[in-house]
């Protein structure tokens, strides 16, 4: 049996549930630990295959370059956080917002090495690429504006700058792939819980 250097909570990430076949979903998973480890840029096809356990010729074999296995990342990856915000339920504007907040948050925790190179290998994509998940970026931005959206129509929200408001709690949301560590005192769950406390304390009135 082949060995792999893939992490055994990688290959669970029920992200990559969609990808077939197998052996393009763990050089998608290979690829995401190596760039999150190593960066983008000095990560190697070589890299990638040796840590799917795998030869380097088989990357070219489901995917054309380093490049579309970063799309293809990116773009599970938003497809992911969008389809989660889309979701969201709630008695009101202040639940669907604290819903929201506490998911987008939580994901972005406990899938912190994928989210970190969703987030934040953006600028390595072609630009037919980055046009792509720059879409979904626009929508998933959208979704969350909704939510606060209808708490300043409920009167429950005070933002005068909407757009503004947005771009800050997503901004907070993304940030927790960044310094996240799994050994840490908190819990995703326990992660987005405080980020929703903390957003529901920005938009309310004072």
């Amino acid at each position: 049996m082949t060995t792999t250097g893939l992490d055994g909570f990688a290959l669970l990430d029920k992200t990559w549930s969609t990808v077939t076949p197998e052996a393009a979903r763990r050089m998608l998973i290979a690829a995401v630990q190596a760039f999150a480890g190593k960066g983008y840029h000095a990560t190697t096809t070589r890299d990638i295959a040796s840590l799917a356990g795998m030869s380097p010729a088989a990357v070219y074999i489901h995917y054309r370059s380093k490049e579309e296995l970063l799309f293809n990342i990116s773009l599970v990856g938003h497809e992911t956080s969008l389809a989660l915000l889309s979701s969201i339920e709630g008695d009101g504007a202040v639940e669907r917002l604290k819903n929201a907040v506490a998911t987008f948050a939580g994901w972005h925790a406990e899938f912190h090495t994928t989210a970190r190179v969703v987030q934040y290998e953006l600028g390595a994509l072609s630009p037919e690429h980055h046009a792509q998940v720059a879409e979904l970026r626009r929508q998933i931005e959208q979704r969350m504006r909704s939510y606060i959206a209808d708490g300043v129509r409920e009167g429950v929200f005070d933002v005068p700058d909407l757009k503004g408001a947005t771009l800050a709690v997503l901004s907070l949301c993304i940030d927790v792939a960044r310094w996240y560590q799994p050994e840490g005192k908190r819990t995703p769950d326990e992660i987005g819980a405080m980020y929703a406390d903390l957003v529901l304390r920005m938009v309310r009135p004072n």
